[in-house]
């Protein structure tokens, strides 16, 4: 067949990857400057990063002023351990790494001094900011963050690094250091756990 003249097929450029390459190449020359001693890169890096950090760290220790507590630990620990930090991974993996761990050992210290009624404010503060297109959304919001915080310790940090900050599965297992199949599992099992919560809550048979 004669194909003299046929235009080759050429995807347009995707704007999008070019902006995500682009924050990314940001972020690797921040590191590299943090690493040889810059301050004002490292705090480019936390400004980056803050919110998630704590958004993280909440999840897990369920005390806002504990989760501020913890992600600046973990920042300080972070600048620390910057000359180990290979980029084998996102610097944003390994620094939510970070986080969970210092956030885990924080909750285990905590455990013993509260209830379940922590994270309360939480729960309230997720209904607040949501899309809020009348009182049924709220309800059902603060209801979600609730069930997710009854979640258990390593369904609910998954189901946080997945849902709430976007990442894949294969970054969740990154960050993680599991394997992917081992993601997907608490991924399945969290959301079998919240559907069936929310289907009692409601009294559908």
């Amino acid at each position: 067949m004669d194909t003299a003249g046929t235009a080759p097929d050429v995807s347009p450029p995707d704007p999008d990857a070019y902006a995500r390459e682009a924050v990314a190449a940001d972020e690797r020359e921040l590191v590299r400057r943090a690493q040889a001693g810059d301050a004002s890169a490292f705090r480019r890096l936390v400004e980056r990063h803050a919110d998630r950090a704590h958004a993280l760290a909440l999840r897990i220790v369920r005390s806002p002023s504990d989760a501020e507590e913890v992600a600046q630990d973990a920042f300080v620990r972070a600048w620390g351990g910057l000359p180990r930090y290979r980029g084998d991974a996102a610097f944003s993996s390994w620094l939510y790494r970070i986080v969970a761990r210092r956030a885990f050992d924080r909750a285990a210290v905590l455990k013993g001094r509260r209830g379940r009624e922590a994270g309360v404010e939480e729960i309230e503060r997720i209904a607040d900011t949501a899309a809020r297109p009348d009182d049924e959304a709220r309800a059902r919001a603060r209801e979600v963050g609730r069930r997710v915080d009854g979640l258990g310790d390593v369904q609910r940090l998954v189901v946080t690094l997945y849902y709430f900050q976007d990442r894949s599965v294969e970054e969740v297992a990154r960050t993680l250091r599991m394997p992917e199949n081992t993601v997907k599992t608490h991924l399945s099992r969290a959301r079998a756990a919240l559907r069936d919560a929310m289907t009692r809550a409601e009294g559908t048979p």
